[in-house]
């Protein structure tokens, strides 16, 4: 039994040295540096950009929409609010995410696009959980961002957590800090995100 033990023990170490090996080698094979931040005030990238979400009101937006419901709440977002939490319903989105507070002009290219969906989790206040990637192609930057987390709307400030990443943001892991910028009624609202890379491949 012991034997036993010994075996899948040391097959574990040898998996875990395989998979960092593969890691390692993906870095070197890119000819990058992987640079690891020692202080939460020194992060290796960090920037502001601005996220604008346009629902589709079923009505008269089709044109500017990039966002649209895939699911309706259900009867439970009344249960314990009666003004309504939105519960259950699932939003899929292609945003726009430009440096300024402006939306992009027609013609004009944003920094990136926002590409994924969030869906409203609390019964007893309005709360969404976000999952989605930040596209570049611009001449600056190229590559993608994987964000992820709860949207907890009555915070002043929230955290998603950066979790990977590509081309110019290979394998980056850091936090975006949200924030509510602007709101305009149910179909319009804009978030800060100010994000903070603490591993990068330089």
């Amino acid at each position: 039994m012991q034997g036993l033990a010994l075996t899948a023990s040391s097959s574990k170490i040898v998996l875990a040295m395989f998979l960092l090996g593969l890691a390692a080698g993906a870095a070197a094979a890119d000819g990058r540096r992987r640079h690891v931040s020692r202080s939460p005030d020194e992060p290796c990238k960090k920037m502001t950009l601005y996220y604008h979400d346009i629902l589709y009101n079923g009505v008269n937006n089709s044109a500017n929409a990039t966002a649209a419901p895939a699911t309706k709440p259900t009867v439970l977002s009344t249960v314990i609010n009666p003004n309504g939490t939105y519960f259950g319903m699932l939003v899929v989105f292609d945003d726009p995410v430009t440096e300024g507070k402006a939306l992009p002009v027609s013609g004009e290219e944003p920094a990136a696009r926002a590409q994924g969906f969030y869906f409203y989790n609390m019964k007893q206040t309005t709360s969404a959980w976000f999952a989605f990637t930040l596209v570049f192609n611009s001449t600056e930057s190229k590559g993608t961002l994987n964000l992820m987390g709860a949207d907890l709307m009555d915070e002043k400030t929230r955290d998603f957590s950066v979790v990977g990443g590509t081309g110019d943001f290979f394998m980056a892991r850091g936090v975006a800090t949200i924030r509510t910028d602007v709101i305009e009624g149910f179909y319009y609202f804009r978030l800060q995100m100010d994000i903070k890379l603490y591993e990068c491949y330089v």
